[in-house]
């Protein structure tokens, strides 16, 4: 909490806010000012937010804070309830809602404020679909969607550009400065052309100038060429340097190496690696943890007071205190057992930091090593640039040949040392070997002996008994030097102890009187504080005042603008239309007839007449169909009755054929007979 409350008061201390909070001043505002202070950050993001809240409904703020904060995709800790809590909160001011959502804020301004501004476009207004049925509402919708969809795509556009690393300013300038330098080229060269032309045979050594300037620019291509080959020719050669030593140091450890002095050295390196991983590395990794929980617990507490610093010191001041008498109550209790347990836990002590002193020593060699290596190879490098290796000279040649003889001689006499050693080495091997055959088989012996004996073991037990009793004695020995040793040391510190404090008893009645004089200093200071917050309170609201009033005088100032703008497109709207009218008035003034033809009022007039004999011809086809409507009806009628009449003959012939096929119906003298 705290770190969030130092991250919110450093960025509101920064353009463009410039509050000049502190931690202290900036816990005790008021939730009217955490509001005021929410609602700048919000205009900074937006514009459109730029409102007094104490002008403002509680209700309209809040809303207004929550669509915009919605807008932005802030999400507030927790479910529904804390959702409820967090719209209370935001509405009351309350520090645990707004200190998160600033936090947020100021952490990702430029976002939000690229955010915010797509907001206003990209937004889509949702049109019921009974308005989508009117032809012109869904022609508009339609309309607002592509434009939507064209902004999108002139928007990621502009972003491209924009990271693109390209300026436009910056490429106006090069075409600039590009159109005046080949302006005075051509200047330049027409002047040189005029001179020119006054020589013989300048054609032909203006072929030859050209035929110089290509052959330049292709001995400047291949220098280019040759430099760049050398550069690779020159790696390659270190390259293959580098590869020849590593060889030669391979070789080299591999012919003077042999199996014991590996093996030595790599159990060297596994007890070394080994220790770094098992002890020291693990104590450094939670020695860092410690400190990182107390950083973190530290961090996690509130900001602190004076009283509460004045309070941890007397605390500490006390326990330290307890911690001394706690140290002399066992300094004279003088517990032999304690006392060597002490001994020996400080021998462990500084044998183990011995160690990891040695570790770090060795450690801090092999570094200095690998440095001093990369150094010789890079000082090699060097030397072999400067033409290669050394050449020896006249006596220094001679000395290097002294030197190699007396090595030589030196040499052999080792290597025949070494032989006789390793002869004699071979003998003694030998004669261990024989020793160790003879040893065994008398320890064979005198075990079956025992066996016989009864007493299997005896030797062993008697062997061991020996080497109890030499280390029993060693002990008693190491004891009776420490408890002198310790006697010794209790009287030192005694003495250590009531010299200090005879010396520091004139220091803790200066330390009284300073604290006396803390105390007060510390009174005056919160008397300060105090006067100093009041008149920093006053003028904080004179300066909201004197910006309310700036605020107003510049929205006055952008109306003012919009309305000289607005009334400058109205009266160039009208020097339109009379600029029409006057050229209308010339064309039907002039005699000529195609200008007249052109005139607005001809081609009106003739649209006119136009129409008016369309007219004409629909009445008169109107006309005619009004009176020959009804008999049209009546035709219409009849067509429909003999429809029907032939529907019906239809309907009494298929009757018929149907009766047919069941009897025969006879007429005869008015009377019908049906005949099966």
């Amino acid at each position: 909490m705290s770190d969030q409350i130092k991250f919110i008061v450093d960025n509101l201390n920064k353009e463009p806010f410039r509050k000049n909070y502190n931690l202290i001043t900036f816990d005790s505002l008021e939730p009217m000012q955490l509001l005021q202070i929410l609602n700048d950050v919000l205009a900074e993001i937006d514009p459109k937010q730029v409102v007094d809240i104490r002008e403002e409904m509680p209700e309209h703020t809040a809303k207004r804070m929550l669509s915009l904060l919605g807008i932005l995709k802030y999400k507030p800790p927790g479910n529904a309830t804390d959702m409820s809590t967090f719209r209370q909160g935001l509405v009351i001011g309350s520090k645990p809602v707004i200190y998160p959502v600033l936090h947020w804020l100021l952490q990702r301004t430029n976002e939000l404020k690229k955010r915010a501004y797509l907001a206003r476009f990209l937004i889509k207004l949702e049109v019921p679909s009974e308005f989508l049925q009117d032809e012109t509402v869904a022609d508009t919708n339609k309309q607002y969607e592509e434009l939507m969809e064209a902004f999108k795509t002139l928007h990621k556009e502009c972003e491209q550009l924009k990271t693109s690393g390209f300026s436009t300013a910056e490429i106006r300038r090069d075409i600039s400065a590009m159109e005046d330098e080949k302006d005075q080229l051509i200047k330049r060269v027409e002047r040189l052309k005029k001179r020119v032309e006054t020589v013989q045979n300048h054609q032909r050594m203006l072929k030859i100038a050209r035929q110089l300037r290509v052959e330049k620019e292709r001995e400047e291509f291949l220098a280019q060429q040759k430099q760049e080959q050398k550069n690779q020719l020159f790696h390659a050669v270190q390259r293959l340097q580098r590869v020849q030593n590593q060889l030669k140091s391979m070789r080299h450890a591999a012919a003077d190496a042999k199996p014991e002095s590996l093996m030595k050295r790599l159990e060297e390196e596994i007890k070394f690696n080994s220790y770094m991983v098992t002890e020291k590395f693990p104590k450094e990794l939670e020695s860092k943890k410690k400190e990182l929980h107390f950083l973190q617990k530290v961090v996690s507490e509130p900001a602190m007071g004076h009283s509460d610093l004045l309070e941890l010191e007397s605390n500490i001041n006390e326990i330290n205190t307890q911690i001394n008498q706690l140290i002399e109550k066992k300094m004279m209790r003088n517990e032999p057992i304690e006392g060597k347990l002490s001994l020996y836990r400080q021998q462990a002590s500084i044998i183990s930091r011995k160690k990891e002193a040695k570790a770090e020593e060795l450690q801090e060699a092999k570094e200095k090593l690998a440095s001093l290596e990369r150094e010789v190879s890079v000082k090699t490098n060097q030397t072999r640039e400067f033409d290669g290796t050394e050449v020896l000279k006249g006596d220094e040649f001679k000395r290097y040949v002294s030197k190699l003889r007396s090595k030589s001689t030196v040499f052999k006499k080792k290597h025949q040392i070494i032989a006789e050693f390793k002869a004699e080495f071979g003998l003694l091997q030998r004669t261990e070997e024989l020793l160790k055959q003879r040893h065994e088989n008398v320890q064979h012996q005198l075990r079956t002996i025992e066996e016989k004996k009864g007493i299997s073991g005896y030797s062993y037990t008697q062997e061991e008994l020996e080497r109890v009793s030499a280390l029993k004695s060693e002990v008693d020995e190491m004891k009776g030097r420490t408890l002198d040793d310790m006697s010794e040391m209790v009287k030192k510190l005694n003495s250590l102890v009531s010299e200090k404090k005879s010396a520091l008893a004139p220091v803790i009645k200066e330390l009284r009187q300073l604290r006396q004089k803390c105390q007060e200093l510390t009174q005056e200071c919160d008397e300060k504080k105090s006067q100093y917050d009041s008149c920093a309170a006053g003028l904080e609201s004179n300066r909201s005042k004197l910006e309310q009033e700036v605020r107003g005088l510049r929205e006055e100032c952008l109306q003012e603008e919009s309305r000289y703008h607005y009334t400058n497109c109205m009266i160039k709207n009208l020097e339109v239309q009379l600029r029409r009218a006057t050229d209308e008035m010339k064309a039907y003034v002039s005699s000529d007839q195609q200008e007249k033809r052109k005139a607005i009022r001809e081609q009106y007039t003739k649209n006119i007449t136009e129409q008016e004999n369309l007219g004409k011809k629909l009445r008169e086809k109107q006309k005619a169909v009004r009176e020959s409507h009804g008999p049209n009806m009546k035709q219409a009628k009849m067509w429909r009755d003999f429809e029907q009449l032939m529907e019906c003959k239809k309907q009494c012939f298929l009757k018929q054929q149907s009766q047919t096929s069941i009897g025969q119906v006879i007429q005869e003298g008015g009377e019908d007979r049906l005949i099966l």
